[in-house]
């Protein structure tokens, strides 16, 4: 038969933000995702109405855009937009100037040729924000206010309003009014998300479903001990057993929220960070839930490995993998779908370095090719899930071009049918049972983001010390049923499972310390509301980086290296080190892609880089067409190789696409690949800065890239540098 049918899921996910005793918020991720991301994705779909597919609203993020549109709530940072410029305070303004450049700098920025200049002058990195506000006058601060606003409305709503684009074409120089405008836009903007995502479910588009309200990591909130499962000998919190009743909140109430604001109860969830296990699943299900999603490797395991990927990534039975499963417990049963991560991960991470249009098709060529290598005689279901706010910061206008090929192409290629999940699983119900769902998440198929590492287990421990306190104030009535129901509410705030993904090794921000005292200041509000001073720990940090943990170490001293190709590891003594790794905190990346370090050094004349893959270099890259070293710093520069795999490679400096002739090139592939490049090609100076990646290109297609989401980051030496590190 060769048909699929393509499910996708966007999940629309912010944390609970505000303090709600305090009556402040500090983050302001939910208007600013909410006029660009959540309004958008709807708009895209509104343009396509043969495109189906599912949208899951958490219900923390709904909770808080009606905040914003029906309770005049606000955030810090609307705040500091709205005042005047002129009646800014110094450190309202040094705020502005270090917090209004977040926005992705290739993408949001730089198109805007003014928004492009403030970015420069302010030198983040190396001015602090004192020094900087010398260089930034009264029109500089409030066309910062306007253009941290503006860029994040999403293009479609540009393209829709002629106000807008006519402050777009004026650039800059506004005035108050002019921000008035943008902030009012917002605004408008936000009261359209929620009637829109309805008006797509009532006309049967969409499929919407939900998340346990607070966004928890349902199973540890069971019983801790699930951990167990995937990982053996993990350190637990002290106190090992779960809350069954606060798990049963999260669910009861996302229902119920769903309800009031949809008028018909979700039929589908995904469980936060599609965190499943077999104990759950009753009750899930009493809750009318009769659909559940999560990772391909818990269907692996859940399996034994029966259905899974190989060392190349290509999926081992693949029947029995595009196709809906039932789990049954306690005489409770619910449907599973398991995403395909490798789908996934292209939209998330990899089709943003690429044209949309080629992007769309080589995503569709993929989809098609499942169809054909599974067969059978019903369609494949290819569930794609993923983040629906998080990725377009990072492709090129938006994703708009992306996005409007995908659906057409999705609409309009024979064999291929997007559908929403219910709606595929009405027509197919599963036929096969899974006799146990393995424990764990989408992300490595374990929990260890969330528990495990010292600082979640501190986290977990100070929940549970707080949470019994109360208990314990209630039992003694002690405390008003009006104040228990809110410190009640700050508890199942603190479960949420955005604060543990901040604590550990794994992830890092600049708002790490934030995010951290957002946690304790949730479980210090359920002492306010008892009447009782916080106990002093719960001011101490749980998180003891005072700022994010850099990507990658830096050189220390001089290199003597044969750029030959051959590994030896004595000549790399001495060079900076880069792990391949995610450094987008807010997303994970499941698939690895065959770049897993780079090396790299430099003489005072040179720039020395080496990669090593997954295997050999020269078997590695065989697939690939090209192998570029990208500068951003110089900006425009690439080092190209060509056929990296072959013997017929080809090596090319190319500077905004034209080919510069540099001689004294030296590239080696073999066992990794050894690159030296003089500086003096790039036109770098002593002490000037470089920045650069790595990519490996298949066709037009960029399949992996190190670092994913950032760059390496080093300065040409002066000859004394040697000398200079070992005086330091």
């Amino acid at each position: 038969m060769g048909e699929v049918a393509l499910a996708f899921v966007w999940h629309q996910h912010q944390p609970y933000y505000p303090d709600d005793i305090a009556r402040e918020n500090p983050m302001p991720w939910v208007r600013l995702h909410g006029v660009k991301d959540y309004w958008g994705m709807a708009m895209h779909l509104r343009e396509v109405p043969e495109m189906h597919c599912t949208i899951n609203l958490v219900p923390s993020l709904v909770h808080q855009l009606q905040d914003y549109t029906e309770r005049n709530a606000s955030d810090h940072f609307l705040n500091l937009s709205r005042i005047p410029a002129n009646s800014l305070t110094r450190e309202q303004a040094m705020f502005i100037l270090d917090n209004f450049f977040m926005a992705n700098p290739e993408r949001m920025i730089r198109p805007y040729p003014r928004y492009a200049e403030l970015y420069v002058r302010r030198n983040l990195g190396r001015s602090s924000a004192p020094e900087a506000l010398r260089r930034f006058q009264e029109r500089d601060l409030r066309d910062l206010q306007v253009w941290f606003n503006l860029t994040w409305i999403h293009p479609l709503a540009v393209q829709r309003d002629p106000a807008l684009q006519e402050l777009v074409a004026k650039g800059k120089f506004f005035t108050e009014e002019d921000k008035r405008l943008v902030l009012d836009k917002h605004f408008e903007l936000m009261r359209q998300v929620i009637p829109l995502h309805r008006e797509l479910m009532e006309r049967g588009q969409v499929e919407l479903t939900t998340t346990p309200y607070y966004h928890p990591i349902l199973p540890l909130l069971l019983d801790k001990r699930v951990a167990r499962e995937a990982t053996p000998d993990i350190r637990l919190p002290r106190y090992q057993l779960g809350y069954p009743e606060d798990a049963e909140f999260h669910v009861a109430e996302a229902i119920a929220q769903h309800k009031a604001v949809f008028g018909q109860a979700p039929v589908g969830m995904w469980p936060a960070e599609g965190s499943v296990c077999q104990i759950m699943i009753p009750l899930i299900a009493r809750h009318g839930i009769q659909w559940i999603a999560t990772d391909e490797e818990i269907l692996s395991r859940s399996t034994h490995g029966f259905v899974g990927r190989d060392s190349r990534g290509h999926v081992r039975n693949p029947e029995q993998m595009y196709c809906p499963y039932r789990v049954e417990e306690a005489g409770h049963q619910l449907s599973v779908i398991f995403r395909d991560h490798a789908l996934s991960d292209l939209i998330g991470f990899h089709y943003q370095r690429s044209d949309g249009k080629a992007a769309a098709e080589d995503f569709i060529g993929k989809v098609s090719a499942i169809g054909r290598a599974v067969g059978g005689n019903q369609p494949a279901l290819v569930s794609v899930i993923l983040d629906g706010e998080n990725c377009w910061e990072h492709y090129h206008g938006g994703g708009v071009e992306f996005l409007r090929e995908l659906y057409h192409l999705a609409t309009h290629t024979r064999g291929i049918k997007p559908m929403k999940v219910s709606e595929y699983l009405e027509k197919y119900p599963p036929r096969t049972r899974l006799t146990h769902l393995f424990a764990g998440s989408w992300i490595n198929h374990n929990f260890e983001i969330w528990i495990g590492h010292e600082e979640d287990n501190q986290a977990w421990d100070l929940l549970h010390q707080t949470r019994e306190h109360l208990v314990q104030r209630q039992a003694q009535g002690l405390v008003s049923p009006e104040r228990a129901a809110l410190a009640w509410r700050e508890i199942y705030v603190a479960e949420g499972s955005d604060w543990f993904w901040w604590y550990g090794p794994q992830h890092s921000s600049p708002q790490d310390g934030l995010f951290d005292y957002l946690f304790r200041k949730h479980l210090q509000n359920v002492y306010v509301l008892l009447g009782e001073l916080p106990p002093p720990h719960l001011g101490r940090p749980i998180n003891k980086r005072t700022a994010a943990r850099a990507i990658h170490t830096q050189p220390t001293s001089f290199l003597d290296v044969k750029p030959d190709g051959r590994r030896r590891p004595i000549e790399w003594m001495g060079a900076g080190h880069y792990v391949a790794q995610n450094e987008r905190g807010t997303m994970a990346m499941v698939t690895l892609g065959p770049i897993r370090e780079i090396f790299f050094g430099f003489t005072p004349e040179r720039l020395l880089i080496r990669v090593d893959f997954d295997g050999p270099a020269k078997s590695a890259l065989a697939p690939f067409d090209k192998l570029i070293v990208g500068f951003v710093d110089p900006a425009g520069y690439e080092l190209r190789i060509h056929d990296p795999g072959k013997s017929s490679q080809t090596v090319e400096l190319v500077r905004q696409g034209q080919t510069i002739p540099c001689p004294h090139i030296e590239v080696g592939v073999d066992q990794i690949v050894a690159v030296s490049l003089p500086f003096d090609c790039l036109g770098v100076k002593v002490n000037e800065p470089l920045h650069f990646f790595v990519e490996l290109m298949e066709g037009n297609q960029s399949r992996d890239r190190a670092p994913r989401d950032a760059c390496i980051s080093l300065t040409r030496p002066t000859p004394e540098f040697e000398q200079i590190m070992w005086d330091v």
